[in-house]
């Protein structure tokens, strides 16, 4: 009988389990995902097989619960499997190894099995496959439940945090702007002063600010891209008109090259000009006081390049994917949110263009946006 076979190799097989857990070599300690888990199962698959052969054996039901899935039914199987899913997930376990688990214990039965010739019956093969199936999904439900739990919290906490940020780098703008404004009203200062500038540079970087999440905002709502075709010198002349203030701002110099009048891209013009705009405000904010922004757009074979290129000196680790991560800056200036960048090259993608940088040791960045090249009707 199985339940006899199961209860005088008890040992051997878990025995067996861990053997197989080592020999993945996962990180967690093995006593949690065993003690927790299949010793468990495998008591009370013995208990299941045992109330089987007694005068009441559909009350091994109690035990393992019924075959065939369909509604939930409350069994000493079913909530000892829930326990070793949540379990494995705070431990650090994978949904794979889970399943592993409960495969390990499987094979080593029917392997010990078949090595001390004790062949067990059809019935008794379909109680195990029962067992297991049950186990197996409630351990995965649970598992699941629970991590889909983490991943809603890590998004409410990571979403908190943006707003905060948000929030902060608004007020400050804001602040400075309104203080720089009361300067200005007592007629001691003008306009073109430097209290003037300092009240041109907070309403930048709040347009720049409320923009770019705007840009992110639509991003994540997944809005449809309104692709349309218009002419890439109009829409560089209209980047260039947006981006000089500034430009002056920032005390660098930005340097527009003429463009082809002919050429044309077939995008959603706000997704692109954002895109854009980022790189300018991130050039701006990290070029060299009193160095040159360079903001060049030409044909290149089937392509369209745009390309901005700032003299920020270099990248230290010259990792310049790093630079396109949510929240990473790449010196000392914490202003701003670091999003820029993600945002330019998710808006460039979604008009299946792609968006790369260089970095020029010891120089400074270039910026590249790659699209589809087009000629004005």
């Amino acid at each position: 009988m199985l339940h006899r076979f199961l209860t005088d190799h008890r040992s051997e097989l878990i025995a067996r389990c861990r053997a197989k857990v080592a020999l993945r070599a996962l990180p967690g300690p093995l006593a949690i995902e065993l003690d927790h888990g299949i010793t468990v199962f495998l008591d009370q698959l013995i208990k299941t097989l045992q109330v089987e052969e007694g005068v009441e054996p559909l009350r091994s039901r109690e035990v393992s619960g019924p075959s065939g899935g369909g509604q939930p039914v409350l069994s000493e199987m079913g909530k000892s499997a829930a326990a070793h899913g949540r379990e494995l997930l705070e431990n650090g376990f994978t949904v794979e190894e889970l399943v592993h688990d409960y495969g390990d214990l499987c094979q080593s039965i029917t392997g010990l099995a078949l090595e001390q010739d004790s062949p067990f019956t059809m019935e008794e093969f379909r109680t195990l496959n029962r067992c297991l199936d049950n186990a197996i999904a409630n351990a995965i439900t649970e598992y699941t439940y629970q991590r889909d739990f983490v991943v809603a919290d890590r998004q409410a906490i990571a979403f908190k945090e943006h707003l905060g940020y948000f929030a902060h780098e608004l007020r400050n703008h804001l602040s400075t702007a309104t203080l720089a404004l009361m300067v200005m009203k007592t007629g001691n200062v003008g306009v073109n002063s430097a209290t003037g500038a300092v009240l041109d540079r907070s309403l930048v970087n709040l347009r720049n600010l409320i923009d770019r999440s705007l840009s992110e905002v639509r991003m994540n709502a997944g809005v449809d891209v309104r692709q349309k075709v218009f002419s890439l010198a109009s829409f560089i002349g209209e980047l260039k008109s947006a981006a000089d203030l500034e430009a002056s701002v920032k005390g660098c110099t930005l340097r527009v090259a003429e463009v082809d009048p002919e050429l044309a891209v077939d995008a959603d013009r706000d997704l692109l000009f954002s895109a854009v705009g980022n790189l300018l405000q991130n050039a701006f904010k990290y070029t060299r006081p009193g160095t040159e922004v360079r903001l060049q757009a030409y044909a290149a074979a089937d392509r369209i390049l745009v390309e901005v290129k700032d003299e920020c000196g270099g990248l230290p680790g010259g990792d310049v994917e790093a630079l396109f991560m949510p929240f990473v800056q790449a010196d000392e200036d914490r202003s701003g949110l670091g999003l820029g960048l993600a945002i330019a090259r998710r808006s460039v993608e979604a008009n299946g263009g792609h968006l790369r940088a260089r970095d020029l040791p010891g120089r400074g960045c270039v910026f590249t946006i790659d699209l589809p090249r087009l000629s004005m009707p």
